[in-house]
């Protein structure tokens, strides 16, 4: 399991994860994305999934997990998919997101990567999603406030989770050169006081077609396969899979 996780709303964490899936998949891995973002312009939202069922029908009672498991056809990967604006999820016990995060645990046997796009709120039920990953994916941008917010949840992270690895994606960045001075900050920061080393899986530049792609609620690889935002995202879907 892959915890995709930001420390400020706009990094394009949801569209870095729903693009890092369908690459994936061409890739030949059974990939399942489970929407865990609360309470914000989620994946259902973002490719336009409207009729397609939800964790709330879960967590309210009439279906069982893996009967909310949809397949999106256009991305060749499965999801099980949040409500927008919906905080239903935080809503569970720690006995209930026990049992939640056992059938998720079954569920994700039949895959090889499960991306789980986490809305990060110190809830129990995000806690105990990201407890689940791994890896902790941490999206940022090349700002200042980006850059301290996603130094102060790697503590966090560190912290709480010593076992799992931790690496950085720089999104919508100018330039190659911009990604990596903001990263070189990050590392450098968490090598000081942390004493970790801190990777780099990789720099994804700003596109204005990643924003057109999602007004019309399609992939960017679908509708952009050539545009730089795509080809980041295809190195960086290599870069994990080493």
């Amino acid at each position: 399991m892959i915890a995709i996780v930001s420390g400020l709303h706009g990094s394009g964490k949801t569209w870095l994860a729903v693009s890092l899936a369908q690459v994936l998949s061409a890739l030949k891995q059974r990939v399942l994305l489970f929407d865990g973002a609360m309470g914000i312009n989620n994946v259902k939202k973002q490719l336009g999934l409207d009729d397609y069922p939800d964790l709330d029908m879960v967590i309210y009672g009439s279906s069982s997990l893996n009967q909310v498991v949809t397949s999106y056809s256009k991305g060749k990967f499965d999801m099980v998919l949040s409500k927008p604006s919906s905080f239903g999820l935080a809503t569970l016990s720690i006995g209930g997101m026990q049992i939640f995060g056992d059938d998720l645990n079954i569920i994700a046997q039949d895959y090889d990567r499960v991306i789980l796009d986490i809305d990060v709120n110190n809830s129990d039920a995000t806690n105990a999603l990201i407890g689940m990953a791994k890896t902790i994916i941490m999206v940022c941008n090349d700002t200042v406030d980006s850059i301290t917010e996603s130094y102060r949840y790697i503590t966090n992270f560190y912290h709480h989770y010593p076992n799992t690895k931790i690496g950085v994606v720089l999104n919508q960045v100018d330039s190659y050169e911009k990604g990596r001075r903001a990263y070189d900050t990050l590392a450098s920061t968490c090598s000081k006081y942390l004493n970790i080393d801190l990777p780099l899986l990789g720099i994804v530049r700003e596109d204005t077609r990643v924003r057109d792609a999602i007004r019309n609620q399609i992939t960017v690889i679908n509708r952009y396969p050539q545009s730089e935002a795509s080809q980041d995202i295809i190195s960086l879907a290599k870069e994990i899979l080493k």
